[in-house]
């Protein structure tokens, strides 16, 4: 374990867990950069991304450590970004590796958790995961992947419905709009992912990885120009009252109340 992120090996395929249960496996920097770092360093032919305990898959960025200090960054993720042009560093690794990555959903997936199930090239939906991109909640937008990635999976409507208001979907919900093909019972997640992650680890690498390169340059967009303008519009909106407001709020356990500012 390093930094809120476990790494194990099976075979041929890699898996990552965030294990930060105590925060529902919220994203903290060390965590972000941890994910970055194994995801580039990566040598799997399959790499499983899950969380750790029974209640979360991530629940996104972690409000106290990130969202509450009104800025979207430290001095070495600064640094990070200023290599990929401003997307999100780990964003950066998990879009334009070759390596397959699959999404094993255990519990929430919230926030930038979203952003992360759907970064993977599968996801396998425990039927007690959950889905939302809260960021409109937040007084904040997406992250890059929300932009790009959402709207290949479910389409614009549905994409739009999911982004504006800040809705979380249950399991059931996420396979009728399209968002994942695999619902399981929670006590199969682990199985049922290993299983396709070393059906996919069982063909010739190559081959995998060059369909992989193809799907991202036919359908993707320029990951670094749409993290460019994700990044700058976050960078201004949590220097607005409303951003504030909601970070206070959710530490007060208490509503929100926006005032457009």
């Amino acid at each position: 374990m390093s930094d809120g992120l476990k790494i194990d090996r099976d075979g041929h395929v890699t898996i990552l867990t965030l294990d930060r249960p105590e925060a529902m496996n919220a994203l903290d920097y060390p965590t972000y950069m941890a994910l970055e770092d194994a995801i580039r360093g990566a040598d799997a032919r399959a790499i499983i991304i899950t969380g750790a305990g029974d209640r979360a898959f991530c629940s996104g960025d972690d409000v106290k450590q990130i969202l509450s200090k009104g800025a979207p960054t430290t001095p070495e993720m600064a640094e990070r970004a200023k290599r990929t042009g401003g997307l999100t560093p780990a964003a950066d690794a998990l879009l334009h590796t070759d390596i397959p990555l699959i999404a094993a959903v255990n519990g929430f997936a919230l926030g930038w958790g979203a952003e992360l199930a759907i970064m993977a090239d599968l996801r396998v939906f425990s039927e007690k995961a959950r889905f939302g991109e809260l960021f409109v909640k937040r007084g904040l937008t997406c992250d890059a992947p929300g932009f790009g990635r959402l709207i290949q999976l479910v389409g614009r409507e549905r994409a739009c419905d999911l982004l504006l208001t800040g809705d979380i979907i249950d399991a059931a919900t996420a396979k009728e709009i399209g968002l994942t093909a695999r619902v399981v019972l929670h006590e199969d997640l682990m199985p049922t992912t290993l299983a396709l992650a070393h059906k996919i680890a069982a063909n010739p690498p190559l081959a995998v990885q060059a369909i992989k390169k193809g799907l991202r340059e036919t359908v993707d967009p320029d990951w670094r120009e749409v993290g460019r303008m994700a990044i700058t519009e976050i960078r201004r909106l949590m220097q607005t009252a409303d951003a504030r407001e909601s970070a206070a709020a959710f530490l007060e356990k208490r509503e929100p109340v926006f005032t457009g500012r």
